[in-house]
C-alpha cells in the first residue's frame, strides 16, 4: 500500500519531509531561501514549519516512533 492511502504512512512521510527540510535549511540556507516560489517552495515552507514549531514536531516524531515500533 502506498503512503497516500495509509494515513499513518502519510503522516510519517510528512514528518520526514519537515525534518529533512529543516536540517538541509540549517546547512544551506541560501539554496532554500532562493527557491521560495513554485514546487521547490514546498521545501522552504516545510523548513519554516520545522523551525517555528520544533518542539511540537519533535514530540510528533517521538509519538510516531513509538507508534511504528509497537505496530
Amino acid at each position: 500500500m502506498s503512503a497516500l492511502f495509509n494515513f499513518q504512512s502519510l503522516l510519517l512521510v510528512l514528518l520526514l519531509l519537515i525534518c529533512t527540510s529543516t536540517y538541509v535549511h540549517h546547512f544551506f540556507p541560501g539554496v532554500m531561501d532562493r527557491n521560495k516560489n513554485g514546487v521547490t517552495g514546498i521545501f522552504w515552507k516545510c523548513a519554516r514549519v520545522g523551525e517555528r514549531l520544533s518542539p511540537y514536531i519533535s514530540l510528533c516524531c517521538v509519538i510516531m516512533a513509538v507508534s511504528v515500533l509497537f505496530n
